[in-house]
């Protein structure tokens, strides 16, 4: 895609608010290492795929991934320029992908990057099935959102495909996704005090009531999750399941007109 930034753009793009602005930016911080570490866990297990269809759907996602990492240095990059320390979270995500690539089997690597996959998933649906989670944003930063979100629901089930085709056990899949839960709310917390005590101003306390509230009050949109992450534990549990195809094509569509690039609607 290619994205820019503009340098007018306000340091709190996300309607001037600090809490939603940097907490989409601490989310950002771990997409390029973390991309990274998805393709690995999914690479290690690609010459014994046997099924043409799955090996082609895995080509796909190393391609995808490779590119949201590449976009989201850029728009980290932008927002390091704007003085939030988006270098130091990079640094902190990448450190601790190699304590796990060492200590966690690759069954459990890759049954971590179906919990982080779900996850993903789950947050982008809730974008594109949702437009006024998005409403606030500098117009010249919903094009990069909007694009990731597409592909995240685009791809969401490669990993537990893999997974389900090369490892296929429960208790595996499901006890990972309990323990990444709590280090994914835990780090997404501390990544956010890390981004807000390196920067040089003061910290908007009512921001984040209020950004708390919009998470789990009203509108509550991370409350709105919990029956799809509930459903992960399910033995029949599998992403496609929740067939997410018009809202994407609606998606594309927008993001066609947003881009003036009509070929991304024909993609459709």
């Amino acid at each position: 895609m290619d994205f820019s930034f503009d340098p007018e753009m306000p340091r709190y793009w996300f309607g001037g608010d600090q809490f939603k602005t940097l907490l989409l930016t601490a989310l950002s911080c771990t997409f390029p290492e973390g991309e990274r570490f998805f393709v690995r866990s999914v690479r290690h297990y690609q010459k014994n795929i046997t099924d043409p269809d799955l090996r082609e759907r895995v080509k796909g996602f190393i391609g995808q991934e490779a590119h949201h990492g590449n976009e989201h240095e850029h728009f980290n990059e932008f927002m390091e320029n704007k003085g939030v320390p988006t270098r130091k979270v990079h640094d902190q995500v990448h450190e601790g992908l190699k304590w796990i690539a060492k200590k966690f089997s690759p069954e459990r690597q890759l049954a971590k990057t179906c919990a982080l996959e779900h996850f993903t998933a789950m947050l982008a649906e809730l974008m594109l099935e949702e437009p006024e989670f998005l409403e606030g944003m500098d117009e010249r930063m919903v094009p990069l959102w909007l694009w990731h979100a597409i592909e995240e629901s685009e791809h969401k089930a490669v990993a537990f495909d893999v997974y389900r085709d090369q490892v296929d056990s429960y208790w595996v899949r499901t006890s990972e996704m309990a323990f990444t839960t709590v280090e994914f709310i835990g780090f997404t917390i501390y990544h956010y005090i890390t981004l807000r005590q390196g920067m040089d101003d003061k910290a908007d306390l009512r921001s984040v009531a209020n950004g708390v509230n919009w998470l789990l009050g009203k509108p509550g949109w991370l409350r709105r999750l919990g029956r799809s992450y509930v459903s992960y534990y399910k033995p029949g549990f599998h992403p496609e399941k929740k067939d997410s195809r018009a809202v994407r094509q609606q998606a594309l569509k927008k993001l066609a007109a947003m881009l003036g690039r009509p070929e991304l609607a024909d993609a459709a």
